[in-house]
């Protein structure tokens, strides 16, 4: 199994995280194709005080890769140009690019999922102002037919969302009954993928106390309650919509294998209590999937050798495991084509001249 490890921002954690993940038996990443820039994985060795040989690779290679892992080096970011501790182009620039070529490889059928340690959205943009979040770049990178999701997960718990990166005020009404019952349907549909029959769901309500009987609102008894019940008339174990300062709680004691919120942060700020050090974003509904450990880039603690990686560990082992499973969800693309256009697209993600849109 080859996985395409994307190095994310040189100025956070990232590349000491590359580094431990790469020097640690127990990962075993003898199956890595690391993408980036060979100075900032030098660095992170520094920073981690670790050593590292990776033999490298060009873009050519691809198709025909040796037995172990090995170093795709991009040559796109010098860490002189990135000040530990802050979101910057130079940053930004090389996190797109080598997100945009572990995705290519892997959408070529040379990797088997996508892993990357953590990108600052904000950099991101500053290199690439139209680049909004990875969902929207997966889906332009990869020609994707449909949208895939992202899942928070925890041993103990799954975390899916109904809306994402929009604003909070927009949330109630980009809520519908339908949206509700397709993001229900396609988190089950992974989850069963992964390995779990039947799972439970929580439903989260939007309102303080669900509504309070309209008292607080009308979206959970006209819009959530018939999505539920819907999801339950096709034999879905559902439940809903529960009050979102009990459904975690409720799911942590075992009633639930998955909350479905209704907007990021009634997700996020759960999971990152109940495990910030631990948790893994998941992005599915792709012919591969795509990991990376929920912190951020943790700019506070950069280039102090002391970054935790059982985030980054837990999601190199679930990202193996639902590969193994073929719990990508989606049909594979033509790999022929794809691979024998490869070289001449890493040489123009490298030079900055291709356009991703």
């Amino acid at each position: 199994m080859k996985i395409a490890f994307a190095l994310g921002d040189a100025a956070g954690v990232s590349p000491e995280l590359a580094a431990r993940v790469m020097a640690d038996p127990a990962v075993e990443a003898g199956e890595m194709i690391v993408i980036g820039d060979a100075r900032v994985l030098e660095l992170g060795c520094a920073q981690a005080g670790v050593t590292l040989d990776l033999p490298r690779v060009t873009a050519d290679m691809l198709g025909d890769l040796p037995e172990g892992s090995v170093l795709l080096d991009m040559g796109n970011c010098d860490p002189a140009d990135v000040p530990l501790g802050e979101a910057g182009v130079a940053g930004g620039r090389a996190s797109v690019q080598n997100f945009r070529a572990a995705l290519s490889i892997a959408n070529a059928g040379i990797a088997d999922l996508v892993f990357f340690t953590p990108f600052n959205k904000h950099a991101m943009r500053l290199a690439q102002p139209d680049y909004v979040d990875e969902i929207g770049f997966i889906n332009a990178t990869i020609a994707a037919p449909r949208s895939g999701r992202e899942f928070n997960v925890l041993d103990e718990v799954w975390n899916a969302r109904v809306t994402s990166h929009i604003p909070l005020r927009e949330v109630a009404d980009a809520l519908t009954t339908d949206r509700i019952y397709q993001s229900l349907k396609f988190t089950s549909e992974i989850m069963e993928g992964a390995g779990f029959e039947r799972p439970r769901i929580g439903v989260a309500a939007l309102n303080p106390h669900a509504g309070d009987g309209r008292n607080f609102g009308t979206e959970d008894d006209d819009i959530i309650a018939p999505a539920v019940e819907r999801a339950r008339a096709e034999q879905m174990p559902v439940t809903g919509p529960v009050p979102s300062d009990t459904v975690f709680v409720r799911a942590i004691r075992g009633e639930f294998d998955a909350v479905l919120t209704m907007f990021h942060d009634q997700g996020q700020i759960a999971m990152k209590l109940l495990g910030f050090d631990r948790g893994v974003t998941l992005i599915a509904g792709y012919p591969f999937p795509i990991v990376t450990p929920a912190h951020g880039t943790a700019y506070d603690i950069a280039g102090q050798g002391k970054a935790d990686t059982g985030a980054t560990f837990n999601a190199v082992h679930l990202g193996r495991k639902l590969a193994r499973r073929g719990a990508g969800n989606a049909d594979p693309a033509d790999h022929d084509t794809l691979r024998r256009a490869l070289p001449d697209l890493i040489g123009r993600i490298r030079a900055g001249t291709d356009d991703w849109t």
